[in-house]
């Protein structure tokens, strides 16, 4: 399964986006997809999961702020963004896990202005 990341973009603080991951087949029986992120010149980090069996869990950066959630009928993981803050600018990716692979998509440019 590819994954391609939309949704990013240019925002001021305070504002929302929602990030899209599209996949290219069925995401029912994915044991969970993830949400990263990562900051100019520093490693990727998780910020959010939902597991197969709708189990969701954050990072306490983004915990109240962002919501994940998933559409199996258009094969779409989503991430929303609310009360965008500076820190927040990164390249977000998504990620899919199975027992036997794992996927990644491109990464989307989120940049929130002060």
């Amino acid at each position: 399964v590819q994954l391609q990341a939309y949704g990013g973009g240019l925002v001021q603080a305070g504002g929302s986006l929602r990030l899209s991951c599209v996949a290219s087949g069925s995401i029912i029986g994915i044991d969970a997809m993830h949400w990263y992120r990562q900051f100019p010149g520093q490693q990727r980090g998780w910020i959010a999961a939902i597991t197969g069996n709708g189990n969701i869990n954050y990072a306490d950066s983004v915990k109240g702020r962002f919501t994940i959630s998933r559409d199996t009928a258009k094969n779409t993981m989503y991430l929303q963004m609310n009360s965008l803050k500076p820190e927040d600018t990164a390249t977000y990716y998504c990620n899919a896990q199975t027992r036997t692979w794992a996927s990644w998509g491109q990464g989307t440019l989120v940049t929130v202005s002060s």
